[in-house]
């Protein structure tokens, strides 16, 4: 096999293992796929087993994890996706070189080249279900072979002096054409695509970037820079080359492309674990690599001897290079071991694998640790596992392949491993994205808060966080209402940062600003969103249904929920009720007529009774909604006769006052009367809700009531005569109707001159009634000045 990526690609005689080569993922341009599935594209350096000759493990190492606990199975939180990408191991007449395709899909690719092309060149990805298949001329032995952004020009090294380019764009001739690296006596160690048409190509002694001219066949060399170079490392997804300068190898030179531009970026220099005792090549690229790490660029350097007199382990030490300013030590990883190392890169994670005990273990730079003033040093996450066993079917006639399949290797000496998550099986055939299972790590790591730190930095953490959540509030793993208040703050807390993102973003937008920042985007609603409608759903009405837990215990986890929304200032989402068991809206009973006007949603009707339709006073009256955190809390309350607890949540604000609030708590009333005055207390502080309070009094009958409550705002010359006549007819009080009647009498004749009612305000009904119980001679007459 031949692996393209950092340094000269090597073939690997039969039997040995392979060299440290790797490759690294392009940034993906303009979000969108510009070449298909399994296209194959340069990326950077990544290891083999680093640190060989360091021998067995010093007695400080521990030692592999015990069968019962499981290094693999159900406690490996490391698996190997089921569909890998499968090529026939390269024999005497083809190699494979492994390159990359795009970051945002993270397919990999791998070529394999026949006789030098001349019989074929297959380009395979992991996902690519149509590879690649060409032919080209054997012009010698291919050292380096890789396609552009876009599969339209292939490039493919044989010598040491020149690349050679084929066009693989519609309707263009395929014919090659060469260019050599310009600097005299300059070998080229390698190239890398830093665009569709941009090349570099990286020699002995410095670097040339080339942009590509398909139509005229040439490449035009846009800048050079003289350095002597030892290696180098690209990262496509930050378009960082990094080159490896002076004798010992560890000053290091970055350069950043775009554009057409080269910049050069401030060099730096690795803490070599001792001095050395010789003037040579001390820093190999076997134990350097360079990873985007929660958006930030860093280059890792795996150090097999601490710089500590009291530490005999490795550790990776992790260099932030931004693209301004100077590179700067900043975090440990202590290993606490020694052996053979190989470093992945998985959902922000630092993997690393340990050949000698044949596990692995993972680092987030993201959790607290020991921080000495200037670096913060990292143990291991979580205990030693081995990544989860993986079987390889077998191949053949149908006779055989109803065999089992057999066991793969791990962590094999034929093993390459790419950054940032794959690696390949050489004697195997097979690539794999590594990947991290979150499911195993709830159990190996005890400590709620930390495990919520944890899980809230993982691309794929909704499902686990919220099931993390509902077996804390089980038994037998019932957590303390301290520990259940710091999960819901850690929640809240990324809740909080999103909504603030998403109202800012809404603001430039409405105040037209986004235009002149076309780099403007809508914040992405990651899966560590919580919100309130995944809590209800989810944790929050499956505990409260279940009725495991004592019901105190139960109110004190819905408040504490509530309690961490308002401590940062998340309004509880209170939606319109939804009525489950409403029968007609034409017929409905006067008693709950002020419900239904609070109730703005759809509502649903069921026939009760022929004759009389009803509202059936239960609770599944409100509780259809994404998430009723209050109403959740009331249910509870009301469930076990807690209302002194209710009316003191009410009084003191603990429950926040809104119009489905108060709609709720009338339809207590018939088990619990305070709440009708309850409700009017709430409606009352909300100064919007005045048609609703009218609505209530009316439908207790209280017509000269709600009379003196509108005119006590000042709405009476406004009010519909027809609803409050409708009322008083409801209340069979006849003096009580003639009161009402003579009022709008007089109302009339102050606005308009005249007693009469207009046929607009649909009173004949109530005008007949009013004749026949007083008489005609009843009725006002108009008065005349």
């Amino acid at each position: 096999m031949v692996a393209s990526g950092a340094g000269p690609a090597r073939r690997l005689p039969e039997g040995e293992p392979p060299p440290c080569v790797g490759t690294q993922l392009p940034a993906c341009r303009g979000g969108q796929r510009e070449r298909p599935a399994g296209a194959g594209h340069p990326h950077r350096a990544s290891h083999g087993w680093g640190g060989g000759g360091l021998g067995p493990l010093t007695s400080a190492c521990p030692p592999p994890p015990p069968p019962e606990e499981g290094s693999g199975g159900s406690y490996a939180w490391l698996w190997f996706p089921p569909h890998p990408l499968l090529w026939n191991r390269c024999g005497a007449r083809s190699r494979c070189w492994a390159a990359g395709s795009e970051p945002v899909i993270l397919l990999e690719a791998v070529f394999a080249v026949r006789s030098g092309g001349a019989t074929g060149v297959v380009v395979k990805g992991l996902e690519d279900r149509n590879p690649i298949s060409f032919r080209m001329e054997d012009k010698g032995e291919v050292k380096c072979i890789k396609f552009s952004l876009g599969n339209k020009i292939l490039a493919v090294q044989r010598t040491l002096k020149s690349v050679d380019f084929l066009n693989f764009i519609p309707d263009s001739p395929q014919l090659e054409y060469t260019q050599e690296c310009k600097t005299k006596n300059a070998n080229i160690l390698g190239f890398c695509w830093t665009s569709s048409t941009e090349i570099v190509f990286i020699t002995d002694q410095g670097i040339e970037f080339y942009q590509v001219l398909p139509e005229k066949r040439s490449l035009k060399l846009l800048k050079n820079q003289s350095i002597n170079v030892n290696w180098y490392m690209y990262c496509p997804e930050s378009s960082v080359i990094l080159l490896s300068t002076t004798v010992l190898g560890n000053v290091l030179q970055p350069f950043y492309f775009k554009s057409g531009t080269m910049s050069k970026l401030s060099k730096f220099e690795i803490e070599l674990p001792a001095a050395p005792k010789s003037s040579k090549l001390s820093l190999s690229e076997r134990d350097i690599a360079m990873a985007t790490i929660y958006g930030q660029l860093y280059v890792l350097y795996l150090r097999h001897h601490s710089r500590t007199s009291n530490s005999t382990g490795a550790e990776v030490v992790l260099y932030h290079l931004p693209r301004e300013g100077s590179c700067k030590k900043t975090h440990i990883l202590k290993l606490n071991r020694t052996g053979k190392f190989a470093l992945n890169v998985v959902d922000n994670l630092v993997v690393v694998h340990h050949q000698d005990t044949e596990t692995s273990v993972i680092f987030d730079i993201k959790l607290k640790a020991e921080f000495d003033g200037s670096t913060t040093i990292h143990q291991f996450v979580l205990p030693p596992r081995s990544i989860q066993p993986y079987q390889i079917p077998v191949a053949g006639p149908a006779s055989v392949t109803s065999q089992s399949p057999v066991p793969c290797k791990l962590y094999s000496s034929s093993w390459i491993v790419f950054q940032p998550d794959i690696i390949i099986s050489a004697s195997e055939g097979y690539l794999w994205s590594l990947q991290v299972k979150l499911e195993p790590v709830v159990n190996l790591l005890l400590d709620k808060g930390k495990l919520m730190d944890f899980l809230l930095q993982r691309k794929e953490c909704k499902m686990v966080i919220l099931s993390v959540c509902s077996q804390m509030l089980s038994e037998p793993e019932r957590g303390s209402l301290s520990v259940i208040a710091t999960v819901f703050d850690k929640l809240n807390h990324e809740y909080k940062k999103y909504l603030e993102a998403e109202q800012s973003y809404t603001l430039v937008v409405e105040a037209g600003l986004s235009r002149s920042n076309p780099l403007l985007k809508r914040p992405v609603r990651t899966q560590a969103v919580i919100d309130q409608s995944d809590m209800y759903t989810h944790v929050l009405s499956v505990f409260t249904e279940k009725k495991e837990a004592p019901h105190k215990f139960t109110i004190a986890v819905l408040m504490e929920y509530i309690r961490s929304l308002n401590q940062f200032q998340i309004a509880v989402q209170v939606k319109y009720l939804y009525a489950k068991y409403i029968t007609s809206f034409h017929e409905i009973t006067w008693s709950f007529r002020p419900v239904l006007v609070m109730c703005l949603s759809p509502l649903q009707y069921y026939l009760l009774d022929c004759k009389k339709l009803v509202l059936r006073r239960t609770f599944d009256f409100f509780l259809h909604s994404q998430h009723y955190l209050y109403e959740l809390v009331i249910k509870t309350l009301v469930q076990h006769n807690l209302f002194y607890m209710l009316h003191q949540f009410l009084q003191y604000h603990v429950l926040s006052d809104s119009k489905p609030l108060a709609c709720l708590l009338l339809s207590l009333e018939s088990i619990y009367p305070p709440a009708h005055q309850l409700s009017l207390d709430m409606l009352k502080r909300l100064s919007t809700a005045n048609d609703e309070i009218v609505e209530v009094l009316l439908s207790k009958h209280q017509v000269l009531a709600a009379l003196r409550f509108i005119r006590g705002i000042g709405g009476h010359d406004s009010i519909s005569a027809r609803k409050f006549l409708d009322a008083a007819k409801q209340a069979e009080d006849d003096m009580l109707f003639y009161t009402i009647f003579r009022f709008f009498e007089q109302r009339n004749q102050r606005l308009r001159g005249n007693p009469s009612f207009t046929p607009g305000e649909h009173c004949e009904e109530h005008v007949t009634f009013f004749k026949q119980v007083f008489g005609e001679q009843a009725l006002m007459k108009p008065t005349t000045f």
